[in-house]
């Protein structure tokens, strides 16, 4: 039985059975006025945050053919919920690296050491440790030890005055709301919002886009203007140390045409624009630009040689296996550009080979930097491969190939097709399948990656595909009090609970954003409003 009660201007629908004498339902501001009012309403399944028998609604609109929002409501603002003060522990002896900077997870002799130093200025403080659960490929273990001090408090405002004292010992300490603890039992909110899109009644597009050109980034809002709803899509640049802002960090494919390479064997979301056959697959890189019947392997496309955001390049230093918000290195490099990248190519020292559209060389160039023009697109290389463009002359022919190899041993692009990075997998045939460590979420020399990316909560993009064959694209908010979000392990959970049978994580955090008719429907976290992306996923 369902009981709708109007709340504002918005519908809402109370599943009774998971309703308790001390829960509040609350709408949901962010869609207050953004779309229609919900033309249908149903019970979802229960989601599998905060104590048993939080209550939850929802609100279910039909959006276009074969597209619908679920907005859903988890819970209510707690006012219980108590602040903490957490510390960042020096390395001591034991450490890995004693001269690293200081983190809120270490090993148990530094946190100890933390704690007595805390002890001694009259600061009482513990040292607990932080479970990394089971995924995948990771086992269940002590990830490290956090510090936090024993008296927790009511508002923000003391628990900033408590970490201020921690600075006057010499260590350092952040304010920190303990229901954006992973895990966490607190009764704290979340608000949930599902795009739904279903090939048998789908009469749109669905397709993966960016802005003008991989390098200049906008907003969720922009990307989606004149479109029926769109979420931001995969992983990008954000740091200019780490490349070019707004290029893929990983696999892109645009209108069916692959515009950047992928981070190792890191999964990607397949789609096709009639919404058929979505899907998270592993992708291998099959690159290399031919002079003179000779096939040079290609390390890149459209980025910053010698950059490899999240690793997981061909020769990279220090490894070539994915990690993830790391940038490695690699001196000796061959990386493609097209028109897609940017008005200009990088500058910097090396060769670069100008192609035209018939293959024909334009122009051989001895330093990188250069305008492309309609259909050209160009070859650098760096370090020691610069001589392997050495024979390269004017009107020579070059020919190249960058594929994304899927299934079967086919390429992935092509006509309909696009496809956005992500990682970790978080549902693999129908069960929670976190690929934590092959995807580079595991950094054993800095456990707090681990705690404060994967085991904390934050803002969640992530999408999938159901039984039925249906995309389900999905925003938490998160990092604020109204909206906790979630940790990787709860995000899993959340999208077996949505009934997805594949499922990845997108790119989250102040990336995390839903637009609907142009307007946004989620809550940014970044001070500033809305963070401009790198691409987004949308529905047309």
């Amino acid at each position: 039985m369902l009981i709708a009660a109007v709340v504002g201007s918005a519908l809402v629908v109370v599943n009774p059975a998971a309703a308790t004498a001390t829960g509040t339902t609350t709408a949901g501001a962010a869609t207050a006025g953004a779309i229609a009012p919900a033309t249908a309403a149903g019970t979802g399944p229960a989601i599998p945050l905060g104590p048993a028998g939080t209550q939850q609604s929802e609100q279910i609109r039909q959006l276009t053919p074969g597209v619908q929002l679920t907005s859903i409501v988890r819970g209510a603002v707690d006012p219980e919920t108590r602040w903490v003060v957490e510390v960042n522990i020096p390395g001591g002896a034991g450490s890995p690296d004693p001269d690293a900077p200081a983190r809120a997870v270490q090993d148990k002799a530094a946190a100890d050491a933390a704690v007595t130093t805390l002890a001694a200025a009259g600061l009482p403080a513990r040292s607990d440790a932080v479970i990394q659960p089971a995924t995948a490929d990771v086992p269940r273990s002590v990830l490290g030890y956090r510090v936090r001090l024993v008296q927790t408090y009511a508002d923000q405002t003391a628990a900033v005055t408590a970490a201020k004292q921690v600075s006057a010992t010499g260590l350092s300490g952040r304010a920190w709301y303990s229901g954006w603890d992973g895990g966490s039992d607190a009764k704290g909110r979340w608000r949930i919002n599902v795009l739904t899109i279903d090939p048998a009644s789908f009469t749109g597009s669905l397709r993966a886009g960016y802005g003008p050109d991989l390098e200049r980034r906008e907003k969720v809002t922009e990307l989606s203007a004149g479109a029926t709803a769109a979420v931001n899509a995969g992983f990008f640049v954000l740091d200019p140390k780490a490349g070019a802002p707004g290029d893929p960090a990983g696999a892109g494919v645009y209108g069916g045409v692959v515009e950047s390479e992928p981070v190792g064997n890191r999964p990607v979301l397949v789609l096709a624009d009639d919404a058929t056959g979505t899907a998270v697959l592993r992708p291998r890189w099959d690159a290399t630009v031919t002079v003179r019947g000779r096939n040079l392997r290609l390390d890149g496309l459209n980025r910053v040689p010698g950059l490899i955001r999240n690793c997981g390049g061909l020769g990279d230093l220090p490894t070539s296996a994915p990690v993830h918000d790391a940038t490695c290195t690699d001196p000796d490099e061959l990386v493609k550009f097209t028109p897609a990248f940017d008005a200009s190519t990088p500058a910097g020292p090396g060769t670069e080979v100008v192609v035209n559209s018939d293959g024909t060389v334009a122009q051989v160039r001895a330093i990188r930097g250069s305008a492309l023009g309609a259909g050209q697109w160009s070859v650098q290389a760096t370090g020691s491969r610069i001589a392997e463009l050495g024979t390269v002359r004017v009107g020579q022919q070059l020919t190249s190939r960058t594929d994304l190899i899927g299934r079967f041993g086919k390429p992935l692009a092509g006509p309909g097709v696009s496809a956005v990075n992500g990682g970790p997998v978080l549902i693999d045939r129908g069960r929670v399948s976190i690929t934590q460590r092959a995807d580079g979420f595991v950094q054993p020399e800095n456990p707090s990656f681990a705690y404060g990316w994967v085991l904390q909560r934050n803002p969640r993009t992530f999408a999938g595909v159901d039984a039925a064959g249906r995309t389900l694209l999905v925003t938490v908010d998160g990092r604020q009090l109204g909206d906790l979000g979630l940790s990787i392990p709860e995000t899993a959970a959340v999208a077996k609970a949505l009934g997805m049978v594949q499922a990845i994580n997108l790119d989250g955090g102040g990336s995390t954003a839903m637009a609907v008719n142009g307007a946004l429907v989620t809550s940014p976290s970044d001070a500033a409003g809305e963070r401009p992306v790198g691409d987004a996923i949308v529905i047309g």
